[in-house]
C-alpha cells in the first residue's frame, strides 16, 4: 500500500473514531429494530401495502420477502434523469421474478446547474443537496423497507442520495446509474463556439446550434465534470455494480445491469446470511478509494465539499489537507475534457473503470480490504460487464490502454500528481484545479479587480476593462452569502482574455464547477467574504499572489493598511429573494464553510462555519 494513502487513512479513522462509533451504534440500533414491518402495528402496514397486488401484500406480511425502497431523482427536464422514467417498472419485475417485493418509495428533486447556470435558480443549486438528503430520509421513513436503491447521477443529486442513504447506513443499498449520452460534437469546438459568443463573432443562434449539437439526447453530459465524478467515485467505492457507470442508455446491456443491480440488492439484506449495509461499505478506506480515484482522473472540485459532507453522514471528518495530501501521490492518468479533448465515451473506449481500477491497484493506491455491493475487495470491478448469447456476464478488463492520449498508465502518467492544489495565507484557504491548466503550475502576481457580482464582471469584460493582466476577485459568492452559486459563465471570457496573451487568474469564495479549465481559479475560499473573510476588504488595484507550488495565496497589503480598512458589506438582497430563494434563508444561515461541506444538516452536531 503506499505510505502517504495509509498515512492520510489511519489520520482520518484516528480524528473520527469516536464520531464513526458513534454512527456504528446509531445504525446498528437501527437493525435490531428489525425486520421493521414487524413492529408496525396493522393499520401501519395495512397502509403500506394498501396500494400493492395481492401477491406482494402477501409477501410483505409474511416477512420472510425482502421489500426494496426506489428512490428516483427522475425527471424529463434533465437529460441525465430522463432515462429513469421506466426504471421503476424495471426494477420491481426484476425484483418480482425472485421472489421479493419492491416500492417506489419517493422522489427527489433534480435540478440542473446546465440549465440554471448565470440564472436566479443557480443560488438554490447547491442548497438543493441538502433538500435531496432530507427527501431521501423521508422516503425511506416508513419502516417498510429491507434494502434500497437509489437513482442519481448529477451533480447534486448523487451526493444528497449518499447523505440521505448513510441516515439510514443499516439498510443495504444500491446506486443505479443510468449512462452517458453519446458522444456530440468534440468539446474544444464546444468550448471554441463559446469563446467566439464572449467575443461577439458569433451570434445566439450559432452558439445554440453548437451546445445542441453537444447536449443532444437522453444521457449525463459526456464531459468529465461533476456528473461523471459522481459515477466514477460511487464505483469506486463499491457502490455500483462493476463497469456500470459509464454504459449508454437504451441499451441491451444497460437494462440487464439495471436487473442485476435490483437483483444484488435483494442478496444483501438482513433477511439472508450475507448482510452487506450501506454504511459498513462506506468507510474511511471507501472514502479514501474514492478521493484517490477522483484525484487520479482530474475530477470535479465540487467533491472537496460533496466528500466531506458525505464522509460526515458516515461518522468521518476529512479535511482539504487530505485531499491535498492525496493529491500529491497519485499520478494524473485520464486526459477527459475540461483536462484534455477526449469525453467520457473516449474514456470508456480507452478501457475505462476496469483498467483505472487495475493501474491503481496494480500501484498500491486503492485499499484492496474493503466491502463492496458484490462482497470483499476490488478484483471483481477489474472486469467489465457484456452480454453473452443475451446473459449477462462479466470478463477481464483490458490489459493496457487502447489510447494512451486519453487513459495513461502509472509508469507513464500524464502527470505525477493528481492536478489539486490547496492554497492558503492571508486570505484564507482555497482549492485550485490544476490538471487542466496549460503549465503545471500557477505562480502568478498581480493586481486585483474586484467584484461583487459575476455579472458586473460579464459587463466590465464587454467594457475593454480588463484587457491587463490581473487577478479578479469575486465575492460574496459564498454558502451563506447566496448560497455558492457556480460561476462557470466566467470561464469564456476569462479564456478570452488568456488568448490575448494576459495573466488572468480567479479568486472568489463562489464555485467554478465541475468543468473548470485553463483559467487559474483559486476557488471555495474559505472564510468567504460574508462571514468576515479578508476578501471583503480587497481594493481594486491591491497585489495578490497564487502560487500552487508553495500553496500560497496572499494579500500583499500591509497589515497596518488592512486594520485601517472597513470590510465592504455584501448587497446579497437581490439573490435571497424571487425564484424561491427567499424559502432557504433559514439553509443559508445554516450552512458550514466550504471546508466542512457547506453543508446545513450537521450544524448543530459540532461543525463551524469555517476554518
Amino acid at each position: 500500500m503506499n505510505s502517504v494513502i495509509q498515512e492520510v487513512t489511519e489520520r482520518i479513522i484516528e480524528r473520527s473514531r469516536q464520531s464513526r462509533q458513534n454512527y456504528l451504534d446509531k445504525i446498528e440500533n437501527a437493525r435490531l429494530q428489525g425486520p421493521h414491518r414487524g413492529v408496525l402495528s396493522c393499520g401501519n402496514l395495512a397502509h403500506g401495502f394498501a396500494a400493492c397486488s395481492t401477491q406482494d401484500k402477501a409477501d410483505l406480511t409474511s416477512l420472510t420477502k425482502a421489500n426494496i425502497a426506489i428512490v428516483s431523482s427522475y425527471n424529463d427536464m434533465l437529460s441525465a434523469h430522463q432515462p429513469y422514467e421506466a426504471y421503476p417498472q424495471i426494477l420491481k419485475d426484476a425484483i418480482r421474478d425472485i421472489g421479493s417485493v419492491a416500492q417506489f418509495a419517493g422522489g427527489v428533486p433534480a435540478m440542473c446547474d446546465g440549465v440554471t447556470q448565470g440564472n436566479p435558480g443557480m443560488d438554490l443549486s447547491l442548497m438543493s443537496r441538502d433538500v435531496i438528503a432530507l427527501s431521501t430520509a423521508v422516503g425511506l421513513s416508513h419502516n417498510m423497507f429491507d434494502g434500497a436503491l437509489m437513482l442519481g447521477i448529477c451533480d447534486k443529486i448523487v451526493p444528497g442520495l449518499l447523505i440521505g442513504s448513510l441516515s439510514f447506513g443499516h439498510l443495504p443499498t444500491v446506486f443505479v446509474p443510468a449512462g452517458p449520452m453519446p458522444s456530440g460534437i468534440p468539446n474544444k469546438e464546444k468550448a471554441r463556439v463559446r469563446q467566439m459568443f464572449a467575443q461577439g463573432k458569433v451570434g445566439r443562434k450559432e452558439l445554440l446550434e453548437s451546445e445542441s449539437k453537444s447536449y443532444h439526447s437522453a444521457g449525463t453530459c459526456t464531459f468529465y465534470g461533476t456528473a461523471n465524478s459522481n459515477q466514477l467515485v460511487v464505483e469506486v467505492m463499491g457502490l455500483h455494480l462493476p463497469g456500470s457507470s459509464f454504459v449508454n442508455p437504451g441499451t441491451d446491456l444497460r437494462d440487464e445491469l439495471t436487473k442485476a443491480a435490483a437483483r444484488q440488492v435483494t442478496r444483501l439484506t438482513d433477511l439472508g446470511d450475507n448482510y452487506t449495509p450501506i454504511g459498513h461499505i462506506v468507510d474511511a478506506k471507501a472514502i479514501v478509494n474514492g478521493l484517490v480515484a477522483l484525484l487520479a482522473t482530474g475530477g470535479s472540485t465540487n467533491h472537496t465539499m460533496h466528500l466531506v459532507a458525505v464522509a460526515r453522514a458516515a461518522g468521518y471528518e476529512i479535511n482539504w489537507d487530505d485531499f491535498s495530501d492525496i493529491s500529491n501521490a497519485v499520478p494524473l492518468l485520464t486526459r477527459i475534457y475540461p483536462n484534455g479533448s477526449a469525453d467520457i465515451n473516449h474514456f470508456t473506449a480507452a478501457g475505462g473503470m476496469a483498467l483505472l481500477f487495475k493501474e491503481l491497484l496494480g500501484a498500491g493506491l486503492l485499499h484492496n480490504d474493503v466491502k463492496t455491493i458484490c462482497g470483499d475487495g476490488l478484483e471483481q470491478y477489474t472486469k467489465e460487464p457484456t452480454l453473452k448469447d443475451g446473459e449477462l456476464t462479466w470478463q477481464d478488463g483490458p490489459a493496457e490502454s487502447y489510447d494512451k492520449e486519453v487513459l495513461a498508465t502509472v509508469a507513464k502518467p500524464f502527470k505525477p500528481d493528481g492536478g489539486l492544489s490547496v492554497l492558503h495565507g492571508n486570505l484564507g484557504r482555497a482549492v485550485m484545479k490544476t490538471s487542466a491548466l496549460r503549465e503545471a503550475h500557477c505562480k502568478m502576481k498581480a493586481p486585483a479587480v474586484v467584484f461583487e457580482d459575476q455579472f458586473e464582471l460579464a459587463d466590465a469584460f464587454k467594457a475593454g476593462d480588463l484587457d491587463k493582466d490581473c487577478i479578479v476577485v469575486v465575492r460574496f459568492q459564498g454558502p451563506a452569502a447566496i448560497g455558492m452559486p457556480e460561476l462557470h459563465s466566467l470561464t469564456p471570457p476569462l479564456g478570452v482574455l488568456q488568448d490575448k496573451g494576459f495573466k488572468v487568474a480567479l479568486v472568489t469564495d463562489g464555485r467554478m464547477s465541475g468543468a473548470s479549465g485553463k483559467v487559474p481559479a483559486a476557488i471555495h475560499v474559505t472564510p468567504e467574504a460574508y462571514h468576515g473573510g479578508l476578501l471583503a476588504k480587497v481594493e481594486t488595484g491591491d497585489l495578490i499572489e497564487l502560487n500552487t507550488e508553495t500553496g500560497e495565496m496572499s494579500l500583499l497589503v500591509s497589515s497596518e493598511e488592512l486594520a485601517k480598512r472597513k470590510a465592504m458589506v455584501a448587497h446579497t438582497d437581490k439573490h435571497q429573494v424571487g425564484m424561491g430563494r427567499e424559502m432557504f434563508a433559514s439553509m443559508r444561515n445554516a450552512l458550514t464553510g466550504a471546508e466542512q461541506g457547506a453543508c446545513s444538516l450537521f450544524a448543530g452536531s459540532g461543525n463551524q462555519h469555517d476554518s
